[in-house]
């Protein structure tokens, strides 16, 4: 082979290369695989602290974004809420910043009343919750409607988060339909604090139960 088309031969085979990387790189690009979760800066969806001499985790649970307002202290949470996945409504496109809002860090007293563990996250609306367990709602106590409890490494505890839910849009929150107008969580959300979030206390055994 004549040197000059040696030299042919190598230019094309550099440009081929360079083409299948740059095609590969399209292909596989992080930013383009729909399953993979894009975290907020900043922001986590499991948090671990310590509390009591308890260590605890609070999270993950869908489209729920955490982090703590002081790094070294876990009384209080900001947060907010995405429409992940369309998970809490068709109104408006998936991943939609839903609300944002706080927690404060809260131990419900021992009522003698056994956390239930029928599956994952368990349910106690207020109409059957023990009053001791709803007077610990940060003030103001309407605002604070929905409580969230942290897990150990046996499942859910007393100790969690009273949120405060702020809607950033305006749409029927009925879990994108699996929840009818009866249910207690379906309702009209508009833009402010959500007083009319669903009245609840979820006792959350954690992603291993």
């Amino acid at each position: 082979m004549t040197p000059n088309r040696r030299f042919v031969w190598v230019g094309m085979a550099g440009l081929l290369l360079v083409g299948a990387v740059l095609v590969a790189s399209i292909v596989f690009s992080p930013q383009d695989r729909t399953d993979e979760k894009v975290v907020p800066s900043g922001y986590k969806q499991v948090l671990h602290l310590t509390h009591r001499g308890q260590r605890l985790s609070f999270g993950p649970f869908v489209g729920y974004y955490f982090r703590p307002e002081n790094p070294d202290a876990p009384e209080r949470v900001e947060f907010l809420c995405r429409n992940e996945r369309s998970f809490y409504t068709q109104d408006v496109p998936a991943d939609t910043l839903l609300f944002v809002g706080d927690g404060v860090l809260t131990t419900l007293p021992d009522t003698g009343r056994p956390i239930p563990s029928k599956g994952r996250i368990n349910p106690v609306f207020f109409s059957d919750a023990p009053e001791a367990w709803t007077a610990t709602r940060p003030v103001p106590q309407e605002a604070y409607r929905h409580f969230h409890s942290c897990h150990d490494e046996s499942g859910a505890v007393r100790t969690g988060y009273w949120l405060r839910h702020e809607a950033q849009a305006t749409f029927t929150y009925d879990m994108s339909g699996r929840v009818s107008e009866q249910s207690p969580l379906y309702h009209e959300v508009t833009p402010g604090v959500d007083r009319a979030f669903a009245e609840i206390i979820e006792f959350d055994h954690g992603p291993d139960f």
